[in-house]
């Protein structure tokens, strides 16, 4: 018993270190993609291309990964995986035109389908009731864009920005190493070769499977899009230099990863739904503050016009981001409990399925977001962007989750005798 208690810890702790290196990786172009658009004068558009590009694969591979570690094991098809984009990594840094740059971050692209694999393998090592804590732990790689906003400026700053992925595909290498020599495998936690792809495949009938995809399209989608835009934002926005932008955008990416662990905890002790449902609503709270532009409004007084001006300063808007971080990292644990709670025996492939959603949405936001400012000239049209996605989550759950349970209750109730009869 202590045995297995001390490999399931060992298998936490090293894929979330191997998580946390393959997200720094998967958001590298938050940083090192502003001094390349400089350098090859792109537009918002093409911006937002460039730095969602790795976010497309990494959610297209999440799919065929989680129907692999159900069949194989999360050990090795999470070692491969870190092997196959070290090569990729270091091809960045030798990249000159913008189509080199796109093709190369989709292999790098690669790195962010780890999550689907390590919330299965770490999952498997644990009982129901603790399912959710460990897969917050796991999730905890999250922090790796707030490192990779630490760290890549400074390098950027003192060797300039292709040194960052020269940098990072030699740690990519090393983790997988100390990954494998530090990890473990279990025959029972796979399905066998008795359960068929089509089998697998099945959960894309399955209604909830598609309402957890729009929850996490916003909690995990959102929160990629927005490590990967609010270092422009910041830049564009206030005019901070690259690294004061970018510390002031880890403030959003840092409890996103942090704090997961602990929405794994409250979802295990009040339920997935009841967090999840506080969550969107808090989030859209945020995201209308975050959506008021700057805006000067005159009136017409006694004395003359009169002009007021309204609009958040860096220290507002950081402090409202911080809270939307923190909600997003507790929704993104509240959500895999739902998949752990309904889908035991298939968490591979059905967080495939989700993940596979909520990396869609961070691959297509940031393009929306940069077409939409080339289209409106407001940058604060992200955020109203996002606040629609969050109202449109809103509905469903209400409809789908709220207003079934209600009813569920009211039938419960045994009807009060009527004191006159």
């Amino acid at each position: 018993m202590a045995t297995q208690n001390y490999k399931a810890w060992s298998v936490v702790i090293m894929s979330t270190l191997a998580f946390t290196v393959c997200f720094m990786i998967w958001m590298m172009f938050a940083v090192i993609g502003i001094p390349i658009k400089q350098l090859l004068g792109l537009n918002e558009t093409q911006f937002g291309i460039l730095i969602a590009t790795p976010v497309l694969t990494g959610s297209l591979i999440r799919v065929p990964l989680g129907m692999w570690t159900d069949k194989f094991g999360g050990r090795i098809v999470f070692f491969i995986l870190m092997l196959s984009t070290v090569i990729p990594i270091w091809m960045i840094s030798q990249a000159t035109q913008f189509w080199h740059f796109l093709v190369t971050g989709l292999f790098v692209g690669m790195a962010g389908g780890s999550f689907t694999v390590g919330i299965a393998y770490c999952a498997r090592w644990f009982p129901k009731e603790r399912q959710g804590l460990s897969m917050g732990i796991f999730g905890a790689g999250n922090t790796g864009a707030a490192v990779t906003k630490l760290l890549a400026p400074i390098i950027v700053v003192g060797y300039g920005w292709t040194m960052v992925p020269q940098v990072y595909a030699v740690l990519m290498l090393v983790t997988a190493i100390i990954f494998w020599f530090f990890t473990f495998s279990d025959p029972t936690h796979v399905v066998g070769k008795s359960v068929t792809v089509r089998e697998q495949l099945a959960a894309f009938k399955d209604p909830k499977v598609w309402r957890y995809s729009q929850y996490y399209s916003i909690v995990f989608g959102g929160y990629v899009a927005l490590a990967l835009w609010m270092t422009k934002y910041y830049v564009s926005e206030y005019g901070f230099d690259l690294k004061t932008a970018a510390l002031l955008a880890a403030a959003f990416s840092i409890p996103g990863g942090i704090l997961r662990a602990i929405g794994g905890y409250f979802s295990d002790k009040f339920g997935a739904h009841t967090i999840t449902w506080w969550v969107l609503w808090i989030s859209l709270v945020c995201l209308f503050f975050l959506s008021y532009p700057q805006s000067d409004i005159t009136i017409q007084t006694v004395n003359g016009p009169s002009t007021f001006h309204f609009g958040l300063t860096p220290t507002v808007f950081t402090i409202i981001l911080f809270s939307l971080g923190v909600v997003f990292a507790i929704g993104k644990a509240s959500v895999f409990k739902y998949i752990s709670d309904d889908y035991p025996h298939n968490i591979g492939v059905i967080s495939g399925v989700v993940g596979l959603a909520g990396g869609l949405g961070g691959f297509l936001m940031p393009i929306m977001f940069g077409a939409l400012v080339d289209l409106t000239g407001i940058r604060s049209s992200a955020f109203m962007l996002m606040f629609g996605v969050v109202w449109v989550s809103l509905m469903w759950m209400y409809w789908t989750e709220v207003r079934p349970l209600d009813k569920e209750r009211e039938s419960r109730r045994i009807p009060a005798a009527d004191p006159m009869e």
